[in-house]
């Protein structure tokens, strides 16, 4: 699932998206990579990287590409999955939620 999700984000690299979409792709693609590649760190640690991917891509609007913005969409669907598989309610929650 991860390897899908960086797929999907690494093929817009090479679309012309808008500059403020390409700064947090970029960075959501560095993310889902460090997960793509070695042995996957344990469950607390993904979902929390995760959930950074899904910040990053939540500040991603219009990428002004209709390629790109397929790519989005599936990455969204991917990262879904993997939230999914995790047992995730869709998002990471902070820790300091929990004590409250």
């Amino acid at each position: 699932m991860v390897t899908a999700l960086h797929d999907r984000l690494a093929a817009t690299a090479t679309r012309p998206v808008r500059e403020d979409a390409s700064r947090w792709l970029g960075e959501a693609e560095a993310v889902a990579g460090d997960l793509a590649v070695g042995p996957l760190p344990d469950d607390e640690v993904v979902r929390t990287r995760l959930g950074h991917v899904e910040h990053l891509l939540s500040n991603v609007g219009e990428t002004e590409d209709e390629a790109a913005d397929e790519h989005v969409a599936s990455a969204r669907a991917a990262l879904a999955d993997a939230l999914a598989m995790l047992g995730d309610d869709g998002g990471v929650r902070d820790e300091r939620d929990e004590s409250e």
